[in-house]
């Protein structure tokens, strides 16, 4: 299908707003924990944070950031994609000067507005990780891309399609941690930060990506389905699905009911299902749901 000019428009508008809020979000970040706590993140900004210690801070953060970043994102926009390049332009542009735009209103970054020692850097360190990685789960989210070390592994991975770009990922922020050590005066403490750092963003991202309207699908094997399904729909407030199956060892014909519920509904599933002999189940979680998946409230507002 071809989109008309008005809708291109928008769909830029609202890509360059999505860029812009997860560009605040990680510069928020950036500035209020990490850049005055001697510790770097991982990949090229963490590059560009090493850099900004060894000039004694008397330089500005949002030029280093941009100065090594950007053209690595000129570089996506004309040999990868040209629209991701300009996105990500646009991220790091917000990224970098709201940093700035934070020491103008004369707001103190963490370290300053008390007297850091190395429990605080662990403090600080942990925000930094929380909060940036809700800013690069928004990217990647959105463009599958969240910074510089992406770029750079989308550019190798154009010219040599067989690279691991998790092992590319992998060894720029390895290379940063061990660059870490030597630079802030050989003390484990930076080190141990940078890797929280890294851990906590990961996991974040991962939580994030994973989906926030996640649930369990279970499937239930029972020669009741009318009786439970319709207890299931009363109590749990979901749609029920029946599949008829049969089972290899007695012959006979069953019913599979399958049943998506929200986390906090396990345990009413589990009594619902245990007043029923001869019921089989089984349960895992799904990470995004789509479509008619209502809540209690929802139903309720419905009504």
């Amino acid at each position: 299908m071809i989109m008309d000019k008005k809708d291109l428009i928008k769909i830029w508008i609202w890509d360059i707003l999505v860029a812009s809020f997860a560009g605040i979000i990680v510069g928020f970040a950036y500035y209020f924990f990490q850049n005055s706590n001697g510790f770097a993140p991982g990949g090229v900004g963490g590059l560009a944070t090493i850099t900004y210690y060894l000039l004694g801070y008397n330089v500005s953060w949002a030029l280093l950031m941009l100065a090594f970043n950007i053209p690595i994102f000129v570089l996506v926009s004309i040999f990868v994609n040209r629209r991701l390049g300009v996105i990500l332009i646009v991220y790091m542009l917000v990224q970098s000067f709201s940093t700035e735009v934070f020491e103008l209103c004369g707001w103190l970054p963490y370290c300053r507005a008390y007297n850091g020692d190395d429990f605080e850097i662990v403090f600080a360190c942990i925000a930094t990780g929380v909060i940036s990685g809700i800013g690069f789960s928004v990217m990647l989210r959105r463009f599958g891309a969240s910074g510089g070390t992406y770029a750079i592994s989308a550019l190798i991975k154009r010219w040599k399609p067989a690279t691991n770009v998790a092992y590319v990922s992998f060894l720029l922020d390895s290379s940063v941690v061990g660059i870490a050590f030597f630079v802030y005066g050989m003390k484990i403490t930076p080190v141990i930060c940078t890797l929280i750092n890294l851990f906590i963003a990961n996991v974040v991202v991962d939580n994030m990506l994973s989906g926030l309207r996640n649930g369990y699908k279970f499937e239930i094997v029972t020669d009741k389905p009318d009786e439970l399904s319709a207890e299931l729909i009363e109590r749990l407030k979901h749609g029920v699905t029946e599949i008829r199956v049969q089972g290899m060892y007695s012959h006979t014909e069953k019913f599979m009911l399958v049943c998506i519920i929200r986390k906090k509904q396990v345990g009413e599933m589990m009594k619902i299902i245990q007043r029923y002999p001869g019921t089989f189940a089984s349960f895992g979680q799904v990470n995004e749901v789509f479509g008619r998946f209502k809540s209690d409230k929802e139903l309720k507002n419905k009504k």
